[in-house]
């Protein structure tokens, strides 16, 4: 991508969409485009090919997608497929009818089978059964992944794929029962302070480990791969590092500074054992993470005190 380039950014008031946003003009990248849903909505196709058909951007990052935690993805099962399906598949058709040069569709980890073995390589996809909670949104993904493949095959589109691990940072979902475990937990764990609570309770056994990478560095590493890599085969993006949830749980507290008991229910779904990605593919086209996770954790809680009050 030149300076210039036009580039238009899916999704850019979301957490990754807005990371990629900052990391672009941060880096002197000058004619981004982007619109809000009320300005254009994704779902709509006709709208879509409009967009393309006025803009012609050049560079897409499809970072656009209906997001929640293990609540949200069970309790809307039909909307998460069929709002991220319908997204994807108008963007990347668009972007091969108006001749983008080249695309990079966002997805997520849970495309990966449940129990496919550590860490989780990229070939490993279609492997085995998924995750039943957020099997809607992961069998979306995976149609995206195939989508630009397809694309790839029929019409030499330059459309890549990259899976990003969990992800965490500034302009996360706080909401207490549809975000993600990380965010949920800073927000339960500032309440708990605020209001002098005795414990805080954890949904799950504590047990499940986790990955997470913050969200300026999966924008970095995005721009690293629209710049550097063209194969039909997708990119794990994360630390190649995991920790049980109650060491989260522990590392927030102590960042938040709260100071009561910890308690799990275990009444409460786990979700997938273990999820830790195998970067080597990654690291071998050159990129790292920079953000250690308490340094991350603690730049997120900052991000969350700025806008608690229109959180309420």
């Amino acid at each position: 991508m030149k300076a210039t380039s036009n580039i238009y950014i899916a999704g850019h008031r979301g957490m990754v969409g807005g990371a990629i946003k900052r990391h672009l003009e941060k880096t002197g990248y000058t004619n981004l485009a982007y619109r809000t849903s009320a300005e254009l909505d994704l779902r709509n196709q006709q709208a879509v090919d409009d967009f393309f058909a006025t803009e012609r951007p050049e560079y897409v990052f499809l970072a656009a997608a209906k997001v929640g935690g293990i609540l949200a993805n069970n309790t809307y099962r039909a909307d998460f497929l069929y709002e991220n399906l319908i997204m994807e598949a108008n963007i990347i058709h668009a972007a091969y009818r108006y001749g983008v040069k080249k695309l990079l569709f966002l997805g997520s980890s849970c495309i990966y089978p449940k129990l496919a073995p550590q860490p989780l390589k990229e070939e490993y996809l279609l492997t085995g059964p998924l995750e039943s909670t957020n099997e809607p949104y992961a069998i979306a993904k995976i149609a995206g992944v195939k989508l630009c493949e397809a694309y790839r095959d029929q019409y030499g589109c330059d459309f890549i794929s990259a899976m990003p691990t969990n992800l965490y940072g500034i302009g996360d979902n706080y909401h207490p029962a549809n975000s993600h475990v990380l965010p949920a937990l800073i927000r339960r764990f500032h309440e708990a302070k605020e209001t002098g609570q005795p414990s805080v309770t954890i949904w799950g056994s504590g047990t499940p480990r986790r990955e997470f990478l913050y969200a300026d560095d999966v924008a970095e590493a995005c721009v690293h791969l629209m710049n550097t890599y063209s194969g039909r085969e997708l990119v794990n993006i994360g630390t190649g590092e995991d920790l049980a949830i109650r060491e989260l749980a522990e590392l927030i507290k102590e960042v938040v500074g709260y100071e009561g008991a910890l308690v799990f229910d275990t009444t409460k779904p786990d979700g997938t054992p273990r999820k830790l990605m195998d970067v080597t593919k990654l690291h071998n086209l050159g990129w790292k993470h920079k953000t250690d996770l308490k340094t991350g954790i603690s730049l997120a809680y900052q991000d969350f005190l700025k806008n608690e009050f229109a959180m309420r």
